[in-house]
């Protein structure tokens, strides 16, 4: 067991040695010349040159030029020539003019008169006031004289009110008395007039109708 302990450690210490020495060498080499000739081979000129890439030139662009007009002008359009009727003149006619010295007859002439100018017809005339009793109503009757102690004529002016045919209202417009102004007459008599007008006359529609009535009281 110790015997190959110790062989391998010699070996081992061989080895290390070789080692050193080949690094020694190596050392003194780089030393000695090697280095000196290194340096004077990296010392020697360099020269730098650049190079540059020669670039073609593009193709020069062509322009393109619009074709020249054409300066022909088109030809006209064909008109066919009008169709000309050439006719003769044709000969004057001779004229006989005849003068006569008689002197051409002589017509007479008569003035028409004026159109005599057309009548208006006359003009309607008009009413004014309301319409009377006779124009509107149908029927009509006369009132009863009152027995009361007057005498002399009386007129009285009344103005009817119609309604759907019949006297509804009544308004004295005048009275004219001669004899005397008797009030208690005059009442009377107006009753009278009133009683006549509602109940004997007949009106159709509606309107307003003026009547007089006249009473003789001997």
């Amino acid at each position: 067991m110790n015997f190959a302990q110790e062989n391998n450690g010699s070996s081992r210490v061989t080895g290390f040695g070789v080692v050193v020495v080949i690094h020694v060498f190596l050392i003194w080499a780089l030393a000695s010349g090697l280095a000196r000739k290194a340096v004077e081979a990296i010392k020697g000129p360099i020269d730098v040159k650049v190079v540059e890439e020669k670039v073609k030139p593009p193709p020069p662009v062509e322009k393109l030029l619009p074709p020249p007009p054409d300066m022909k002008a088109p030809p006209p359009p064909f008109v066919p020539p009008p169709e000309v009727q050439v006719t003769a003149p044709t000969p004057p006619q001779q004229t006989i003019s005849v003068q006569s010295n008689t002197p051409p007859p002589t017509r007479e002439v008569s003035a028409t008169p004026p159109p005599r100018p057309v009548e208006a017809p006359p003009a309607p005339v008009k009413r004014e006031g309301p319409p009377k009793a006779s124009m509107v109503c149908t029927k009509m009757g006369q009132p009863e004289v009152p027995g009361v102690s007057w005498s002399g004529e009386a007129l009285f002016k009344v103005l009817a009110t119609v309604k759907s045919g019949r006297v509804t209202a009544i308004e004295v417009t005048s009275v004219k008395m001669q004899g005397g102004n008797d009030r208690k007459a005059q009442r009377a008599m107006l009753g009278a007039i009133e009683a006549t007008l509602r109940d004997s006359y007949e009106c159709p529609g509606d309107h307003v109708f003026e009547q007089e009535f006249l009473f003789r009281i001997n």
